[in-house]
């Protein structure tokens, strides 16, 4: 039989602040958030196609302002939706 001694033993804690989260687009240089290719920030939009905060993703404010930007002009332009294709209501 198992004692909770030995699980708080094995589960070590992570002393200090909690890691950074550093901006894709700041480290790479060549990586260009354009409205005209939406597959790019796929990832910085949720299923349901909320954009997702800055404190989530880990980018910068200047790359966040650019991605949300580039965002609502591709569903503007009808490049990329605006909810799920499944959404109702």
């Amino acid at each position: 039989m198992r004692r909770k001694d030995d699980d708080k033993k094995k589960k070590k804690k992570r002393r200090g602040p909690p890691r950074r989260k550093v901006c894709s687009f700041c480290t790479d240089k060549n990586a260009k958030l354009d409205y005209k290719n939406p597959a790019m920030f796929k990832r910085f939009v949720t299923e349901r196609g909320k954009i997702v905060p800055r404190r989530i993703s880990g980018m910068c404010a200047k790359h966040q302002r650019e991605l949300c930007r580039a965002v609502k002009r591709a569903r503007h332009l009808a490049l990329m939706p605006y909810t799920s294709a499944g959404s109702a209501g």
